[in-house]
């Protein structure tokens, strides 16, 4: 861990459940919000000290930093990456754009297709956050082994591709089986009619 940090107000560990059985409901709705509150606090870094200073929002940040990794990808490229919908996806592109962050092009092969690429200026932008994002990781990952940190990582890609699996016609089957009842009910109606 860095010099001069100290953590204090650590929550004690709780052991793991035997591999195999299944948490309880309650459990995993407290771990849910757990992840919630987890991604909330990731955020903190980023609001406090970049988001001001270098005019740019999360999503803009989470665009630059991910074309600045690939070198060029396009939009819908993003959304996949990163989780984020195509509609923010495109805010954050035009909004990175218009501020002289990243250039559009065309691709010869796709008239569709627009190539997003970090301009100079988006380069400078990205190597200096760069070390930012990579000291966030650094201290959240301080008190967990190497094996640890593997193993949340191999977890997180599951739960990604659980949250990611789609039925034969494409649907979201996170979105499907997440539906409120009320909702469900009357689609069920719909289907019967």
């Amino acid at each position: 861990m860095g010099e001069g940090v100290v953590k204090v107000n650590r929550a004690p560990s709780r052991d793991a459940e035997p591999a195999g059985v299944p948490a309880p409901a309650a459990d995993r709705v407290a771990t849910l919000h757990q992840l919630l509150k987890l991604a909330n606090r990731l955020i903190a870094p980023f609001s406090t000290h970049l988001a001001g200073p270098h005019r740019i929002s999360l999503n803009e940040f989470r665009m630059l930093m991910t074309i600045g990794l690939l070198g060029r990808t396009a939009s819908h490229e993003l959304a996949e990456l990163t989780g984020v919908n195509a509609m923010s996806v495109s805010r954050a592109v035009a909004t990175l754009e218009k501020n002289g962050r990243i250039a559009v092009s065309p691709d010869p092969a796709n008239r569709r297709r627009k190539w997003l690429s970090l301009t100079p200026q988006g380069d400078a932008l990205y190597r200096t956050l760069r070390p930012e994002s990579q000291r966030v990781a650094a201290f959240l990952f301080s008190d967990l082994t190497e094996q640890e940190t593997a193993l949340f990582g191999t977890m997180v890609n599951r739960l990604i591709a659980t949250l990611e699996a789609t039925d034969e016609a494409g649907r979201s089957l996170f979105l499907e089986s997440t539906k409120p009842a009320r909702e469900a009910a009357a689609e069920q109606q719909k289907d019967h009619q």
